[in-house]
């Protein structure tokens, strides 16, 4: 239950807030020299500004194949290349498309609590397999479900919490 909270914190940090935030790059590649590598592994990035993020990589000759491998993701932003940095400018958001945004949140966030209750159904399943094989006795059983119910509702709260954390920052103006 645990890692699915780490994975929907993760997928937050690369949904665009209308504001600059280097995660957005993580899952971006690039083919440095035939091995996909990582734009945080080829470039420093930094954030003068809160709509823009600055990419200046350790090797120059690297630029054109950052710049290559951004326009092709589903960043959504065309970088600006001055010949020593690429500079991603991140327009602000309509209030449409925050709230679509809204929406799509809404719907991770629905899938990680299917699969948080998904593992308590797992677990049931185990606890139930353990009692027919006499390894528990019905208290035990019905302890072990209260546990597992109870680690259910405070990992849901907690995805609640992070969504609703995640929801106000993108409607913030």
């Amino acid at each position: 239950m645990q890692r699915r909270i780490d994975h929907l914190v993760e997928e937050f940090k690369s949904i665009r807030a209308g504001r600059a935030n280097p995660a957005v790059l993580d899952k971006v590649t690039v083919d440095y020299y035939g091995v996909p590598t990582p734009i945080n592994q080829l470039s420093s990035i930094s954030v003068p500004e809160a709509r823009t993020l600055v990419i200046q990589p350790y090797d120059a000759s690297s630029l054109k194949s950052i710049e290559k491998a951004i326009q092709m993701s589903d960043v959504g932003i065309n970088p600006q290349n001055d010949g020593k940095v690429l500079r991603l400018i991140f327009p602000p958001l309509t209030e449409d498309k925050r709230k679509e945004i809204a929406k799509d949140i809404s719907h991770i966030a629905e899938d990680s609590k299917v699969q948080v209750r998904n593992v308590r159904r797992d677990t049931v399943e185990k606890l139930k397999k353990m009692k027919k094989n006499g390894d528990l006795t019905e208290d035990d059983l019905k302890d072990g479900e209260k546990q597992v119910q109870k680690s259910t509702d405070k990992f849901i709260k907690e995805i609640d919490a992070i969504t609703e954390k995640k929801k106000k920052e993108i409607m913030e103006i």
